[in-house]
């Protein structure tokens, strides 16, 4: 009986898999893989939303709300991280012995059909990163198999499966389940206190990475931003490529202009390519270093990294344009951490707009009590701040804390509980020659599509 609880016994064609949090950004399209595969998928999650609206459009039977009548007929659950043991189609699945494994197991397992599997990973730029390697995977004709946590223009959504032998994951560190994936190689972008809610602090974020580059057979590569003083510490003792602006680094810029959008990238100190980027930031030049390092030590020609960089312009709700205001252009962006608020701010800087307002929705509790002190730094650097109320995800609001509450920190900030309210306020004071961003990792979105409309 052993065997029948491996998830390997249950992937394959026409065995019934039961998707909890089927509209997720990782859990959508590994419902899409797995159907595509040939197994009979269906699904369930706690509201509707674009993502379920697709998976029906395609066929597959999705259930909103979460209800024990939902698994019948199903073979196996596999469950997003954000569903627990007292969820009731879990606690029904147990009940009648049918076997519940994690996202991030099946998406290792996927990963084991192919012969080189580049995990990105890193408390920022993870999607970033992964839409530039897709762009120059694409460019040089290799057809991979792609697994995003955002939208990519280039491929009309968050996935893709190809024919090639390459697959192209975004790794996350949360739960530690990237800790179930066979990468060859890894990325590792930057390590920061983040997830306070599983993780007891930065040093058990940092044991965890070390763990992921541990994951990388000795054929293959760990590669990792030689600039930053945690990652570096994580790794002590390893051997890995670096990657960053310092020119000690293994794979580095020359020649980089004050907007950080062309430069010159040096592997092993002979010169790979040269890039022109239509995304703003220096934070962007990481990404970009940490995709060429992917793309050379893949034996990727030099010219289809230039090419796959400079057609690139952002994924969607990373720095994305939405549209104008009355003079002033409405930007949407998922940062949700102060070290990407941080990276955001200092882009739009170069962009030479009058006036920069931030619209920011926090997300989760446990992370706005846990780093409030930076949220409040970073706030204070804008023209305006409007604070919509704490996006709770995962969590319910134990810790008695409130977007209020920063906005009490930052002077001329104002708090909405809506975000109606925020949209109606935007429209009061947008003018000629501002930016208007949109910042938060939950649906602070709608408030500049209502701003739009």
């Amino acid at each position: 009986m052993a065997i029948r609880k491996r998830l390997d016994a249950y992937l394959v064609p026409g065995k019934h898999i039961h998707l909890i949090g089927i509209g997720g950004v990782s859990m959508r399209p590994l419902g899409l893989v797995l159907r595509g595969m040939g197994m009979k998928v269906t699904g369930s999650d706690m509201n509707s939303s674009v993502s379920t609206d697709e998976l029906i459009e395609k066929g597959i039977e999705v259930h909103i709300g979460h209800n024990a009548k939902n698994i019948e007929g199903a073979d196996c659950i596999i469950r997003t991280a954000a569903a627990h043991n007292d969820n009731p189609e879990i606690a029904a699945a147990r009940a009648m012995g049918i076997p519940v494994f994690e996202r991030a197991q099946a998406w290792g397992l996927i990963m084991r059909e192919y012969k080189n599997a580049i995990c990105v990973s890193g408390t920022h730029g993870k999607t970033t990163t992964t839409s530039m390697i897709t762009h120059v995977f694409m460019q040089a004709q290799r057809d991979p198999t792609v697994m995003l946590g955002g939208y990519l223009p280039l491929l009309k959504a968050g996935h893709r499966v190809g024919n090639g032998d390459t697959i192209i994951m975004e790794s996350c560190e949360y739960c530690d389940s990237f800790l179930n994936f066979y990468p060859t190689v890894a990325i590792i972008n930057n390590i920061e206190a983040d997830h306070l809610d599983y993780f007891k602090d930065l040093a058990a974020v940092q044991r965890s990475f070390r763990k992921f580059a541990g994951l990388v057979p000795r054929t293959g590569y760990v590669i990792a931003n030689g600039d930053d003083e945690n990652t570096v510490a994580a790794l002590a003792d390893l051997n890995y490529i670096t990657f960053g602006i310092d020119p000690k680094n293994d794979i580095h810029p020359a020649g980089l202009s004050e907007d950080f959008r062309s430069f010159d990238i040096i592997c092993r100190g002979k010169r790979y390519c040269h890039v022109e980027l239509a995304v703003y930031g220096r934070h962007n030049v990481y990404n970009a270093l940490a995709a060429a390092a992917a793309a050379y030590v893949m034996g990727i020609e030099g010219e289809a990294v230039s090419a796959g960089l400079a057609s690139f312009t952002g994924a969607g709700r990373r720095m994305e344009f939405k549209g104008n205001y009355n003079g002033a252009a409405v930007y949407d962006d998922y940062a949700h951490h102060p070290g990407e608020l941080h990276a955001l701010i200092n882009a739009v800087k170069t962009m030479g707009y009058k006036r920069i307002i931030v619209a920011f929705q926090p997300h989760t509790y446990t992370r706005t009590k846990a780093l409030f002190d930076d949220f409040v730094r970073e706030l204070r650097r804008v023209d305006i701040a409007v604070l919509a109320e704490i996006y709770a995800a995962r969590e319910s609001n134990k810790l008695g804390i409130s977007s209020l509450d920063l906005a009490k920190q930052v002077e001329g900030a104002i708090f909405f509980e809506t975000l109606p309210e925020v949209a109606a306020y935007l429209r009061t004071i947008a003018q000629e020659g501002d930016v208007i961003l949109t910042v938060g990792a939950g649906d602070i979105y709608k408030a500049g599509e209502m701003l739009l409309k």
